[in-house]
């Protein structure tokens, strides 16, 4: 059954993984879609509780994350998992489905593949955190995993850095960075340079972003000293990459919701984070500063929370309406 241009009354709209990437939304309009939810969120308009989750394998997870948005009338949960395992079977790492309900009778309007919309919220979050924590002149950025993360955070970071010019990019398997390298270059005209070592991705590089498998009992290798002065970190891993020398050594140290890292703690993940600054919602509202200095050492510990899901999920599901794209099901 087509898509009109109106919902249907007892109907919600299917979109398939398929369905979500036709839409098209720009990443430009994702970030300020995003960074909107975070402002929302720091005017107490949003309703986000800690997600709750599921373990069925080790370092592997289910979670469910349910958020509201009320100035964007943007209502549901998503639910997602990551299984690091699934290379090995040829199948991705993330995957999971979203679900928004009419925030007026609970109804569910859209069901729609999550995959995309997780790939493209997060890396709008690392651009959001950089824009206000990392220096506006930054050129070399430093992507450590070039997997699906490694390409939609370079993507969202270049359009927010009209002056990056150099990529410097390791993964452990090196077939992967030489294609990550080359297609990279050729979509955005950098200069992009697979690294032999963790090290030398990070070393020199103004804006760092770690994207690995989150575990549970990590063996990290970032230390102290390897983000230069100035330098500004984002890690998508938890605590995965980064040593707990290496954090403690940040000048201001973010999260992106400081309720949902501390329950994070209280299951048993960073233990060895230094006293969190701020979180993201504060610093863009003004409430707390961010980079205040050029030589501040700057971190942003991006968990990923819903009402980025929401928020962009909700753009999506407008975009599919008026271009008619999805499949309309009865309840």
């Amino acid at each position: 059954m087509a898509c009109t241009m109106v919902d249907m009354p007892g109907e919600l709209l299917y979109l398939s993984s398929e369905d979500v990437g036709r839409v098209g939304l720009p990443i430009a309009e994702i970030i300020a879609t995003v960074e909107a939810a975070f402002r929302e969120k720091g005017q107490g308009m949003a309703e986000m509780p800690p997600k709750p989750g599921i373990h069925p394998m080790p370092d592997a997870f289910i979670h469910a994350m349910p958020a509201y948005l009320s100035g964007m009338g943007a209502a549901g949960m998503k639910w997602v998992s990551g299984f690091p395992e699934n290379k090995k079977r040829g199948l991705p790492y993330i995957s999971g489905l979203l679900i928004l309900n009419d925030p007026g009778n609970g109804l569910p309007t859209c069901v729609m593949d999550a995959a995309w919309v997780t790939a493209k919220r997060t890396a709008a979050a690392t651009a959001i955190a950089a824009k206000h924590l990392a220096r506006r002149e930054s050129t070399v950025f430093g992507m450590l995993g070039c997997g699906v993360q490694g390409r939609t955070n370079l993507e969202a970071v270049n359009a927010a850095f009209d002056g990056l010019e150099q990529v410097q990019v390791y993964d452990i398997d090196r077939e992967v960075a030489g294609k990550y390298a080359k297609d990279m270059k050729t979509t955005y005209g950098l200069d992009v340079e697979v690294m032999a070592e963790p090290r030398k991705a990070v070393e020199g590089a103004d804006i760092v972003v770690t994207a690995g498998p989150i575990l549970k009992h990590p063996q990290p290798v970032i230390d102290a000293g390897w983000l230069k002065e100035g330098g500004f970190a984002c890690p998508l891993d938890f605590d995965s990459y980064w040593k707990s020398e290496a954090m403690q050594a940040m000048d201001k140290f973010c999260t992106d919701d400081i309720g949902q890292l501390r329950y994070y703690q209280t299951v048993g993940y960073f233990s060895g984070i230094p006293e969190i600054h701020a979180d993201l919602s504060e610093v863009i509202m003004g409430h707390k500063p961010g980079r205040e200095s050029a030589d501040e050492r700057t971190m942003s510990m991006n968990l990923g929370v819903a009402i980025e899901d929401m928020a962009t999920a909700i753009r999506v599901f407008e975009g599919a309406k008026k271009k008619g794209i999805g499949t309309w099901l009865k309840l």
